[in-house]
Parts: C-alpha cells; sequence; structure tokens
C-alpha cells in the first residue's frame, strides 16, 4: 500500500518537519500536541527524546484520532551531557554558540509513528554528532543577527546561516534538521508501506 492512502497527522508544529515529510511527497495534515515538554523521568538523552515524541503521538491521538497513522518526533542537543534547548532571548542564544565553538555536540532526534489500521508502533532514535568550527564573539552576533537561531534548539539551524560553522557532521544531517527523514522511510516499508 502507498503511504499517502492512508491517513496521516504530523504531531508538530515544526516548519523544518513539515518541510522535510513534504519533500518525499507525504500527504499529512498537522496537528500539534498540546502538552507540556518534560519527559517522565527516564534516563539517556535517546529515550528523552523517545519519550517526548511518544507523549505528543499519543496527545494527538486522544483527540478522537484513534484510526489514523501518526506521526511525531523530539530533537535536543546535547554538549559535555547538558542539554541546550531552545535560547530564551539573544544572550542565552550568545552562550550556546560560544559553547558550541570549537567543540562536538550529539544531536538526538526520535522517530515515534502509531499506526491504527495495522496496530503496530514504531520508536526509535538516532545520534548524529555535529563538530563546529572555532567561531569568534563577531560571527556569532553576525549569526545572531539573522534571527535564525531563536527557535532552534542549540541556538542554530543547520539548514540554513548555521550551516556556515559546521566542519564535520557524523550521522544523519536531517536527524540534525528536525526529522530522521531515511530511517522514517525504511521503517515504512518495513511496515509494508511505499513512499
Amino acid at each position: 500500500m502507498h503511504i499517502n492512502e492512508r491517513n496521516i497527522i504530523l504531531a508538530s508544529k515544526s516548519p523544518r518537519r513539515k518541510e522535510l515529510l513534504e519533500n518525499i511527497g507525504l500527504k499529512f495534515s498537522v496537528k500539534p500536541a498540546e502538552i507540556d515538554e518534560v519527559h517522565r523521568g527516564v534516563e539517556g538523552f535517546g529515550n528523552i527524546v523517545l519519550d517526548l515524541a511518544e507523549q505528543k503521538g499519543e496527545a494527538v491521538k486522544a483527540l478522537m484520532f484513534h484510526d489514523r497513522l501518526i506521526i511525531a518526533s523530539d530533537t535536543i542537543v546535547v554538549i559535555n551531557g547538558q542539554i541546550l534547548n531552545k535560547p530564551e532571548g539573544r544572550d542565552h542564544a550568545f552562550e550556546m554558540l560560544r559553547t558550541l565553538s570549537g567543540d562536538v555536540h550529539s544531536v538526538f532526534t526520535s522517530l515515534y509513528v502509531t499506526d491504527a489500521y495495522i496496530k503496530k508502533t514504531v520508536k526509535e532514535f538516532t545520534e548524529t554528532k555535529v563538530e563546529f568550527y572555532k567561531l569568534t564573539d563577531e560571527q556569532i552576533n553576525a549569526y545572531l543577527n539573522t534571527h535564525e537561531p531563536f527557535d532552534k534548539a542549540g541556538a542554530y539551524g543547520i539548514q540554513g546561516y548555521g550551516s556556515k560553522f559546521i566542519k564535520k557532521i557524523d550521522g544523519c544531517f536531517f536527524s540534525v534538521m528536525g526529522f530522521p527523514v531515511p530511517l522514517f522511510s525504511q521503517k515504512m516499508y518495513e511496515l509494508g508501506y511505499i513512499l
């Protein structure tokens, strides 16, 4: 069965996730989950993003969407054991970028798909290592002036102006953008769907 024959919901307000799924021809509606994004005491960064994605997916499923295929995801940036969420303002974003400068960090992104039609759920996460070039204060301030960093975990977008800072990436580029497209495609194929 082609996956677009299913009624699909993306449980996310992320414009990047929407764009990535549209880029592979997926037809879906968007219904963001209205939850407090707090994990339920799980340990390990991969399990944190899995738990948050599951909460999003289950919250949307509970809104009488029991017959749908629901996709959810979550992304966190981690450096030296510390999670960098979305910055709270310019100064916070500056400090985040200074922390990332000249160092390697991990981006954890989860995939959660629950499908009422075949009564199966898929959940998995990716970890991608990203190395930044050493940045000057001038480079950081110029980037902050673009306003790109302020709605992004870790205060940068790998697909935009932030791409200038990336020295090396080990893992899935799309996961750093916010959704593990190749993993999603493979898992859907394993469930019997053609994309």
